[in-house]
């Protein structure tokens, strides 16, 4: 085989594993041809296939092997919440972006505590949705830190208080630099913005937040925000 060859084969591996395949999961055919359509224009993600019950989820994650999975959180049979649950709780799981009629969603919640990294409402501009994928696929949750407050400010006194004590016991496990680097994610800021703010490098940041996920048994860094804002460690 030819240099020229050798090259044209790695290009074409590199370009055929960057592709970000997709799941779509919504019991409406028409909103899950929206998402195909919407998806379909990007060369860089693939919808590999589509459901329209949680229940199908796993067999098709088992078959397809997506890297995101968009899932409706209202479905007739197994919800998506159960959907996500039961899915993030296998190894090598797929990352997960539920879908919502409304911002304030208080099943959004139950959600993102199962692994789920991110929402979108159903109406989003379709440049922003591929964008999102994009992200998520990147390790990257899709978040703002004032919706994640908008969703937790939904939950009831008594069980905030119940969880700020969960939430204590669990953070524990971290010393007192992992614990100031979990505040920070906390905040919102970015591994450079808390290099800066507690004098590390972001590689030792980046090795903070690793040690906190597998401490806490986390998945992301949606897990980490929610988890110091239950321990009441981000209140003024």
């Amino acid at each position: 085989m030819a240099a020229g060859d050798l090259v044209t084969l790695a290009a074409m591996t590199e370009s055929e594993t960057s592709v970000v395949g997709v799941l779509v999961v919504d019991d409406d055919p028409l909103v899950r041809a929206g998402l195909v359509m919407m998806l379909g224009g990007g060369q860089d993600i693939r919808v590999v296939g589509e459901a329209g019950d949680g229940a199908e989820v796993l067999h098709l994650v088992d078959r397809l092997a997506p890297d995101v999975v968009l899932m409706d959180i209202r479905m007739p049979t197994t919800d998506g919440l159960s959907a996500t649950e039961t899915l993030r709780a296998r190894e090598h799981a797929p990352e997960v972006i539920v879908l919502t009629t409304f911002d304030a969603d208080e099943h959004v919640l139950r959600a993102l505590r199962a692994g789920a990294a991110g929402f979108l409402l159903k109406d989003t501009p379709p440049a922003e949705i591929v964008a999102a994928v994009r992200q998520v696929a990147g390790g990257r949750p899709v978040l703002s830190p004032s919706v994640t407050q908008r969703l937790i400010d939904r939950v009831a006194d008594s069980e905030q208080d119940r969880r700020r004590a969960r939430a204590l016991e669990q953070l524990e496990s971290l010393n007192e630099r992992e614990r100031a680097v979990a505040v920070a994610v906390g905040h919102g800021r970015s591994n450079a913005e808390i290099g800066a703010t507690l004098y590390l490098s972001v590689p030792t940041v980046k090795t903070h937040v690793s040690n906190i996920l597998t401490k806490l048994g986390l998945n992301n860094r949606v897990q980490i925000a929610l988890l110091t804002h239950d321990a009441g460690l981000l209140d003024p």
